[in-house]
């Protein structure tokens, strides 16, 4: 592979983990439950919202932080120290 593929690659990467990111920051206030009264197993399903997106939101960080936390900075600089 050339290097134009590996920057193609790596941009389109970038572009993705944006993506998911903002997809994250989008859905985490619930504005389609708001005035919903309706419970399940004792709580509000707003609660519940708020539960599974963190679960998701905590998977996507970790996938994130072994595929792509050194996007943008540079990994010899954090090397050394």
């Amino acid at each position: 592979m050339n290097y134009y593929g590996v920057v193609m690659t790596s941009t389109r990467t970038d572009y993705l983990w944006i993506a998911a990111f903002a997809v994250l920051v989008a859905f985490a206030i619930p504005w389609f439950l708001w005035g919903d009264a309706t419970v399940a197993a004792g709580l509000p399903v707003w609660l519940w919202w708020h539960v599974g997106w963190m679960a998701l939101a905590s998977v996507a960080f970790y996938a994130f932080t072994r595929r792509a936390w050194d996007r943008g900075v540079d990994a010899e600089v954090i090397r050394r120290g």
